[in-house]
């Protein structure tokens, strides 16, 4: 099979939860310990850093690769999902996984695959953590795909695990209360390891302070230690913060090239994974600045904020659940612009009247369905969209709504791509 056939090959055959959802989700670790049993125990070859959380996780864990990478480490990022090609998912300093790699592996092992009926999630997990053991890289951040106790790949033993925060997301699987779910975030805390925990919040603060002293694990609370202060500049291209530790200034005029009013949380969960690592990595401050400021080039990061176009100006954000969308809304609110043209799909199982009630009602909408089975029909959310006071039009596909809004926009409006992944996917 040549590459395009292997990965279709692979979205057909394993259950993908980006497709359709909880039928994928196996929620225990046995074929994950199989699998790599099989392939040899690649992920205790290899130092990693282990990233949890419903909102920032993939930035967060975008942030320390970059940071590593500058300092001269073979780096190996874990990620998901994917937006355009399967291989955004794994990368070793910034670059894809060959799509020859992708071949072999599922070439050589498709029989044992086939024997275990893997989820997507379980194979691709295998795949990278093989891909950087053969690679011989110094450090992986790993990301986790969904909760954390169950999680595939809750089965390394990491230098730091974090926590970013936590939101009502997954809630079929993971629990229908902050508590519940921090409980499931927080099983990828080890013994003696140290955890950041990146927001706290009254709800679900002593749910890791008890699982980490349970695992003797030092807990640190990274908003309650490092402070990001914004200076003021307009900048399509950048933000710039002086960084606090403790009320002293720990690093100056830092430019971090992700926009988005939420990054100054993702921002301080980093830096202090990086403190606490410094020392034993021997981390130069010139290259942890520059590790934050070349996160976009060192690790071709999307849908965080990007902007695609500026006149208009075009953003897509993957922001998909109540929290994400409170931190985008907020964003929209801070920019000055004539009209505001929000191009809106989501998936069936969000809370999709959470999200609604908390957008703006001054935008234009264009209602579509991402390309995906779990995408939710574009008339169902148009009339759920009018019953909480937002208005536009149905579109049958996400080009249609995106090449609708375009043509509408002029060139002092904003036109904002969001509401899921795979909406984004289809524009970028």
């Amino acid at each position: 099979m040549n590459y395009a056939e292997t990965t279709n090959w692979m979205f057909n055959k394993f259950p993908m939860y980006q497709k359709i959802g909880a039928q994928a989700y196996k929620p225990d670790l046995g074929n994950i310990v199989e699998l790599l049993d099989f392939l040899g125990n690649p992920h205790k070859s290899f130092k990693t850093i282990h990233v949890a959380g419903t909102n920032g996780k993939g930035t967060v864990s975008h942030t320390l690769a970059s940071v590593f990478q500058e300092c001269g480490y073979k780096t190996g990022l874990y990620t998901s999902p994917h937006l355009r090609d399967f291989r955004e998912r794994i990368r070793i300093n910034g670059q894809m996984i060959p799509e020859q790699n992708v071949i072999d592996f599922i070439n050589g092992n498709k029989t044992k695959f086939e024997e275990m009926q893997l989820s997507f999630f379980e194979m691709a997990t295998g795949m990278a953590f093989d891909f950087f053991a053969k690679e011989k890289v110094d450090i992986a951040i790993i990301e986790v795909g969904l909760g954390g106790r169950l999680d595939s790949t809750n089965v390394i033993q990491p230098e730091v695990s974090v926590i970013t925060n936590i939101s009502l997301d997954h809630v079929n699987l993971l629990g229908n209360t902050l508590a519940e779910i921090a409980a499931e975030k927080a099983g990828i805390i080890k013994p003696d390891t140290p955890v950041v925990i990146g927001e706290t919040q009254a709800e679900t603060k002593d749910v890791f302070i008890q699982k980490a002293e349970s695992c003797k694990a030092p807990i640190y609370f990274a908003d309650q230690i490092f402070d990001c202060e914004k200076i003021h500049i307009e900048s399509l291209d950048y933000q710039k913060y002086d960084i606090w530790k403790n009320s002293e200034l720990y690093l100056e005029a830092v430019e971090f090239p992700l926009l988005g009013y939420y990054q100054k949380k993702n921002l301080a969960t980093a830096i202090c994974v990086i403190d606490l690592l410094r020392e034993k990595f021997h981390m130069g401050q010139k290259d942890i600045i520059h590790g934050l400021e070349f996160v976009v080039k060192n690790t071709n990061l999307m849908g965080r904020w990007q902007i695609l176009n500026r006149k208009p100006v075009v953003i897509a954000d993957t922001g998909h659940n109540v929290g994400g969308i409170k931190e985008i809304t907020m964003q929209l609110s801070d920019m000055s612009f004539r009209k505001l043209h929000f191009v809106l799909g989501c998936v069936n199982d969000k809370d999709i009247d959470g999200i609604l009630n908390i957008l703006p009602r001054y935008a234009d909408y264009y209602f579509c369905k991402a390309d995906i089975p779990r995408g939710l029909d574009a008339n169902i959310l148009a009339e759920k969209a009018a019953k909480a006071g937002l208005h536009g039009n149905v579109y049958e596909s996400v080009q249609q709504a995106y090449n609708s809004a375009m043509n509408n926009a002029l060139f002092e409006d904003v036109v904002f791509i969001g509401g899921s992944n795979f909406t984004v996917a289809e524009v970028i």
